[in-house]
C-alpha cells in the first residue's frame, strides 16, 4: 500500500491510499462506510490504521482493490501532508559513514577559506575530533530527537529560517514502526518495520556548525518550522521487501546534486531499532530516520540552497519527495 495523510479544502486530514499511478487518492475511511458501513474509527488516521493493528491493514488493502468511486479524489484536488504529522515520535540515526566522512572534510574545507593560506590552514587542522567521532558512529548506532511539530508533507514549501544564511537539504529514507517494542533483538526487529518513507531534513548548517560545539547535538541547525519534510506517501514494507538496495538522488531545480544507494548503510534499521529499544519502549507510528546518504547534502558539495530553489529528493520504491524553498 502506498499511504497518505490528506486533506481537502475546509476538512480535516484524513487517511488515504494513493491508487491510479499516484494520480488518485482513496479515502479509506469513506471507502469502508460505504462497503461496510459503521463508523470505521480504525481508518481516520493513518496512525489509528497502525495502531489498529493487521487487520486494519487487510481492511485497507481490500479497500483499496475495489476503490468505490465515491470515495476516489483526484490528487489535484487535495493536499497531502506527511504520511503522519505529527508522528508520535521522531529519532534520526546516521547510518551512512560516507555522508560523516564527506562532510567533516567539507567543513574543515569550508572554515580554511575563510584564512590568508587555506591550503596550509587545512593540513594544520586537527581532525581528532572528527576522528572521535567517526570511531563513535563506527561503535554503535548514534541518533538525534527531532522536532516532530516541525513536520510537513509534498505540497508544502519550506519556509527559510530567519537566523540563517546556509540553508542545506539531505537525501534520508526513514521506517514507521507497526507496534510496540522494547528489547528487541535484532533478529527480529525487521517484524516491527511497518513501512518507509522519503525524509528531507533540512538544515541551517551556519547554526548547526556554532551549536555543534557545545557537544548536545544538534538544536537551531534543524529545529524550525517546515525543518522535516517527509512523503509523499508511506510505502508498507510487504511493497518493499528489500529495502538495502535502493537507489537515492537528489536534485536541485533540475540539477543533479548527488546519488547513492541505500546498500552503503553502515548500520541497518534492524541494528537501530535493537539499540534504540534496549529498556525503552517505542510506540505505534514513531518515525527513525537513515541520516543522509553518501554525497546525499549540499554540504559534500560545498553548496547551498537559495530562495526560490525547488529540492527533488527520489528513492527507489518509494516515490519522489518535491520541495520549494520559500523566504518570507
Amino acid at each position: 500500500m502506498r499511504l497518505v495523510t490528506f486533506q481537502a479544502a475546509g476538512e480535516a486530514a484524513r487517511a488515504g491510499a494513493f491508487i491510479e499511478g499516484d494520480q488518485a487518492v482513496l479515502d479509506l475511511r469513506q471507502a469502508a462506510q460505504t462497503v461496510h458501513g459503521g463508523s470505521a474509527d480504525a481508518l481516520a488516521s493513518i496512525l489509528a490504521l497502525i495502531e489498529a493493528g493487521p487487520s486494519a491493514s487487510e481492511l485497507a488493502r481490500d479497500l483499496i482493490a475495489r476503490a468505490p468511486r465515491a470515495a476516489v479524489r483526484e490528487r489535484s484536488a487535495v493536499r497531502i501532508l506527511a504520511p503522519i504529522q505529527p508522528p508520535p515520535q521522531m529519532r534520526d540515526a546516521s547510518c551512512f559513514e560516507l555522508h560523516l566522512r564527506q562532510s567533516y572534510a567539507a567543513a574543515r574545507r569550508a572554515r580554511a577559506a575563510r584564512t590568508p593560506d587555506p591550503e596550509a590552514t587545512l593540513k594544520a587542522m586537527n581532525t581528532r575530533s572528527d576522528e572521535r567521532a567517526i570511531e563513535t558512529f563506527l561503535r554503535q548506532p548514534i541518533y538525534y530527537k527531532c522536532n516532530r511539530f516541525a513536520t510537513i508533507g509534498v505540497d508544502d514549501d519550506v519556509v527559510w529560517p530567519g537566523y540563517s544564511k546556509a540553508l542545506d537539504f539531505e537525501l534520508e529514507f526513514g521506517f514507521y514502526l507497526g507496534a510496540r517494542a522494547k528489547d528487541v533483538p535484532k533478529e527480529k526487529a525487521r517484524e516491527y518495520i511497518f513501512g518507509y518513507t522519503i525524509f528531507n531534513d533540512i538544515s541551517a548548517r551556519d547554526a548547526q556548525s556554532v551549536e555543534m560545539g557545545g557537544m548536545l547535538g544538534p538544536a537551531k541547525g534543524k529545529d524550525f518550522d517546515t525543518s522535516n519534510v517527509m512523503g509523499p506517501c508511506l510505502v508498507t514494507a510487504d511493497e518493499l521487501p528489500d529495502p538495502y538496495n535502493l537507489n537515492m538522488v537528489a536534485r536541485v531545480n533540475g540539477e543533479e546534486w548527488g546519488r547513492g544507494n541505500s546498500r552503503d548503510m553502515y548500520w541497518k534499521f534492524e541494528d537501530v531499532i535493537a539499540h534504540v529499544s534496549r529498556s525503552e519502549t517505542l510506540h505505534p507510528g514513531e518515525f527513525i530516520g537513515s541520516g543522509t546518504v553518501g554525497n546525499g547534502c549540499g554540504l559534500e558539495h560545498m553548496r547551498y540552497l537559495k530562495p526560490d530553489d525547488v529540492v527533488e529528493l527520489e528513492v527507489e520504491g518509494i516515490g519522489l519527495l518535491r520541495t520549494r524553498i520559500t523566504q518570507p
